[in-house]
Protein backbone atom coordinates (compact mmCIF):
# COMPACT_ATOMS: atom_id res chain seq x y z
CA UNK A 1 0.00 0.00 0.00
CA UNK A 2 1.34 3.35 -1.25
CA UNK A 3 1.82 5.90 1.80
CA UNK A 4 -0.83 9.07 1.62
CA UNK A 5 0.02 12.28 0.60
CA UNK A 6 1.11 14.44 3.43
CA UNK A 7 -0.01 17.97 2.33
CA UNK A 8 -3.61 18.94 2.81
CA UNK A 9 -5.15 20.65 0.13
CA UNK A 10 -8.88 22.18 -0.70
CA UNK A 11 -10.15 21.57 -4.01
CA UNK A 12 -13.48 22.75 -4.99
CA UNK A 13 -15.26 21.88 -7.66
CA UNK A 14 -17.95 22.57 -9.76
CA UNK A 15 -20.00 21.37 -12.78
CA UNK A 16 -22.73 22.88 -14.99
CA UNK A 17 -23.31 20.85 -17.99
CA UNK A 18 -24.08 17.85 -18.69
CA UNK A 19 -24.76 14.58 -15.54
CA UNK A 20 -23.45 17.15 -13.43
CA UNK A 21 -23.45 14.68 -10.26
CA UNK A 22 -21.17 12.02 -12.74
CA UNK A 23 -18.79 14.76 -14.03
CA UNK A 24 -17.93 15.28 -10.31
CA UNK A 25 -17.33 11.54 -9.18
CA UNK A 26 -15.40 10.88 -12.25
CA UNK A 27 -13.02 14.19 -11.75
CA UNK A 28 -13.53 12.60 -8.12
CA UNK A 29 -11.75 9.28 -8.96
CA UNK A 30 -9.67 11.16 -11.45
CA UNK A 31 -7.85 12.95 -8.77
CA UNK A 32 -7.28 9.92 -6.42
CA UNK A 33 -5.84 8.37 -9.04
CA UNK A 34 -3.25 10.70 -10.17
CA UNK A 35 -3.30 13.21 -7.47
CA UNK A 36 -3.32 11.40 -4.23
CA UNK A 37 -5.90 10.78 -1.87
CA UNK A 38 -9.47 12.21 -1.47
CA UNK A 39 -10.14 11.79 2.11
CA UNK A 40 -13.48 13.98 2.47
CA UNK A 41 -16.19 15.03 0.02
CA UNK A 42 -18.62 17.81 1.28
CA UNK A 43 -21.81 17.21 0.56
CA UNK A 44 -23.11 19.21 -2.67
CA UNK A 45 -24.75 22.51 -3.24
CA UNK A 46 -26.16 24.25 -5.61
CA UNK A 47 -25.88 27.32 -7.16
CA UNK A 48 -26.34 29.86 -9.77
CA UNK A 49 -23.69 30.74 -12.55
CA UNK A 50 -21.77 33.63 -10.73
CA UNK A 51 -19.81 36.27 -13.34
CA UNK A 52 -21.88 35.13 -16.66
CA UNK A 53 -25.32 34.27 -17.28
CA UNK A 54 -26.58 31.11 -18.07
CA UNK A 55 -29.62 28.98 -17.76
CA UNK A 56 -27.58 26.08 -16.03
CA UNK A 57 -27.20 25.92 -12.83
CA UNK A 58 -24.11 24.62 -10.78
CA UNK A 59 -23.70 21.64 -8.91
CA UNK A 60 -20.29 22.44 -5.93
CA UNK A 61 -18.57 21.37 -3.21
CA UNK A 62 -14.85 20.86 -1.82
CA UNK A 63 -13.16 18.07 -0.96
CA UNK A 64 -9.72 17.32 1.06
CA UNK A 65 -6.36 16.14 -0.61
CA UNK A 66 -4.01 14.49 0.58
CA UNK A 67 -1.16 14.67 -1.53
CA UNK A 68 3.02 14.96 -1.62
CA UNK A 69 2.34 17.12 -5.35
CA UNK A 70 3.80 20.43 -4.79
CA UNK A 71 1.22 23.11 -5.88
CA UNK A 72 2.70 23.96 -9.44
CA UNK A 73 2.60 20.22 -10.57
CA UNK A 74 -1.10 19.71 -8.44
CA UNK A 75 -2.39 22.58 -10.69
CA UNK A 76 -1.08 20.67 -13.65
CA UNK A 77 -2.73 17.46 -13.39
CA UNK A 78 -5.71 19.17 -12.41
CA UNK A 79 -5.81 21.58 -15.66
CA UNK A 80 -4.86 17.52 -17.56
CA UNK A 81 -8.17 16.10 -15.42
CA UNK A 82 -10.43 18.91 -16.69
CA UNK A 83 -9.01 18.31 -20.23
CA UNK A 84 -9.29 15.18 -20.63
CA UNK A 85 -12.94 15.71 -18.98
CA UNK A 86 -13.84 17.85 -21.87
CA UNK A 87 -13.48 20.89 -20.26
CA UNK A 88 -12.68 24.03 -23.33
CA UNK A 89 -11.94 27.50 -22.67
CA UNK A 90 -13.47 29.42 -25.53
CA UNK A 91 -12.92 32.64 -23.65
CA UNK A 92 -10.91 34.18 -20.99
CA UNK A 93 -14.08 35.18 -18.89
CA UNK A 94 -16.31 32.48 -16.84
CA UNK A 95 -18.65 30.19 -19.11
CA UNK A 96 -20.28 26.88 -18.70
CA UNK A 97 -18.12 23.78 -18.24
CA UNK A 98 -18.00 20.22 -17.29
CA UNK A 99 -16.13 20.12 -14.54
CA UNK A 100 -14.09 23.18 -13.03
CA UNK A 101 -11.36 22.57 -10.08
CA UNK A 102 -10.16 24.91 -8.43
CA UNK A 103 -7.42 24.90 -5.59
CA UNK A 104 -8.67 26.93 -2.74
CA UNK A 105 -5.60 26.26 0.20
CA UNK A 106 -3.16 24.12 0.01
CA UNK A 107 -1.91 23.87 3.97
CA UNK A 108 -0.61 26.84 5.41
CA UNK A 109 0.78 28.45 1.97
CA UNK A 110 0.52 31.44 0.05
CA UNK A 111 1.84 31.95 -3.22
CA UNK A 112 1.01 34.56 -5.49
CA UNK A 113 2.60 33.76 -8.95
CA UNK A 114 1.12 34.52 -12.74
CA UNK A 115 -0.02 30.94 -12.81
CA UNK A 116 -1.35 30.34 -9.26
CA UNK A 117 -2.72 32.11 -6.33
CA UNK A 118 -3.30 30.90 -2.82
CA UNK A 119 -5.60 31.43 -0.66
CA UNK A 120 -7.73 31.19 -4.34
CA UNK A 121 -8.35 35.48 -3.99
CA UNK A 122 -12.12 34.85 -4.30
CA UNK A 123 -13.27 32.14 -2.37
CA UNK A 124 -14.35 34.17 0.47
CA UNK A 125 -16.86 36.24 -1.74
CA UNK A 126 -18.17 32.42 -3.00
CA UNK A 127 -20.63 30.68 -0.95
CA UNK A 128 -20.55 27.64 -3.17
CA UNK A 129 -16.96 27.17 -1.76
CA UNK A 130 -17.15 28.79 1.64
CA UNK A 131 -20.47 26.15 2.99
CA UNK A 132 -19.11 23.79 1.60
CA UNK A 133 -15.51 24.37 2.58
CA UNK A 134 -17.09 24.37 6.78
CA UNK A 135 -17.50 20.53 6.57
CA UNK A 136 -14.48 19.38 6.06
CA UNK A 137 -11.95 18.85 9.18
CA UNK A 138 -8.55 20.64 7.48
CA UNK A 139 -6.21 20.06 10.25
CA UNK A 140 -5.34 23.63 9.92
CA UNK A 141 -6.63 27.34 10.93
CA UNK A 142 -8.05 29.13 8.32
CA UNK A 143 -7.36 32.48 9.83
Amino acid sequence: MEPIGKNRVVIAFGSNLGAKEQNIQHAIKLLNQTCGHVAQVSSLVKSEPMGFDSPHEFINGCLLLLTDLPPLELLRKIKEIESLMGRIKTKETYEDRIIDLDIILYENLCINSPDLQIPHPKYMERPFVTEPLQELDLGFSLT
